[in-house]
């Protein structure tokens, strides 16, 4: 089952955490350089016909980007085209009218081409960095969207919540240049995410990061049906998922391995996960959520995807741990060169 989607509107992105690299004599690189890289990797996307280049929120030393804004402004003043936005925006532990304001200010630098995407990450450092008491996990979110949505729609705001002193009549500066500004709710996996994401009249990406991705499907469905329940339109739905693109399959996988083990081990150590065997990232690649290989191999895979979930755009995670900043540029090279065509081949076919 798919949905009745113009395939041939589909946007393709690719999203970065910042993750420190690898220098070419093994260590690690400073998190200024890495941030410098990153740049440099959304310079080149824009260059290769990439549609979105997202930046990811972390607060830890693996990964170099605190201030996604802040790396997406310096991205948008050497590019032209290519959408801009953060992958995520961790709300919760953030000032809703500031995170308006900054996208908002970017979206003005870069002529119209910012996004946000809305989440609550799978991470926690932000929430006891910016005080924040994880017991209200739920309320800080719930409330925090609201009041952003309510700045989203425009005009001066009347809100009130618990979570911070009520606004009236309250205009906040600068508005978007492009209105209302373009915002995502990233969804990893519960119904209620996806029934807000309605709610809110917001398109909807879906982290996917392990399994097959059709699992995810009744996630779709249950879109579409609560945005009827709303009375709203059907909006875009996107995917999130890991990925590497290599000159050849066996290629990929030998450069990819090594260091997603190093990340997944890394974050495992910290929550309990098994460290990751081979044979499972093999299956992942094979029959779960993890695009590893040829250009040939993961455009067929995301086509599948795109077809199974009926959806308006695809992210790929290119970075993984410490791989390095050549790799990467490589493998966006070849994204945006072999992989996008290929996939849309593969959807008018």
């Amino acid at each position: 089952m798919t949905s009745s989607i113009d395939f041939g509107s589909l946007e393709f992105g690719l999203d970065t955490f910042g993750d420190v690299t690898r220098g070419p004599d093994g260590a690690l690189c400073p998190h200024a350089a890495v941030l410098r890289e990153v740049v440099e990797q959304g310079v080149l996307a824009d260059s290769v016909g990439v549609d979105f280049f997202g930046v990811g929120e972390h607060h830890r030393v693996d990964f170099a980007v605190s201030a996604p804004d802040v790396v997406l402004a310096a991205i948008a003043a050497r590019t032209t085209r290519i959408r801009l936005g953060s992958a995520v925006t961790v709300l919760s532990s953030d000032d809703p009218i500031r995170v308006f304001q900054r996208f908002a200010t970017l979206d003005g630098l870069s002529g119209g081409r910012a996004e946000v995407i809305l989440g609550r990450g799978s991470f926690t450092e932000s929430f006891p960095l910016f005080g924040f008491d994880l017991r209200q996990y739920e309320t800080l979110f719930e409330e925090k969207l609201d009041l952003f949505a309510a700045l989203r729609a425009g005009g001066p705001v009347t809100w009130q919540g618990s979570i911070r002193p009520p606004l009236t009549q309250q205009s906040v500066f600068p508005p978007p240049e492009s209105q209302p500004l373009r915002t995502w709710i990233g969804v990893g996996g519960s119904p209620e995410s996806v029934v807000r994401a309605a709610r809110y009249d917001m398109p909807m990406l879906l982290a996917i990061i392990g399994g097959d991705p059709s699992r995810f499907r009744p996630y779709v469905d249950l879109s579409a049906r609560a945005a009827a329940e709303f009375n709203r339109p059907v909006q875009p739905i996107g995917v999130h998922s890991p990925g590497f693109v290599g000159e050849t399959d066996e290629a990929a996988r030998e450069t990819f391995w090594p260091d997603y083990k190093r990340m997944h081990d890394q974050i495992g150590s910290e929550r309990g996960w098994p460290p990751l065997e081979k044979t499972s990232f093999e299956r992942e690649i094979e029959r779960g959520s993890l695009y590893v290989g040829s250009p040939e191999t993961v455009a067929a895979k995301i086509a599948r995807t795109v077809k199974t979930l009926g959806l308006s755009r695809f992210q790929l995670k290119y970075s993984a741990g410490p791989l390095p900043h050549e790799a990467l540029l490589r493998c966006i090279e070849l994204y945006g060169t072999r992989v996008m065509p290929l996939v849309r081949e593969h959807l008018q076919s």
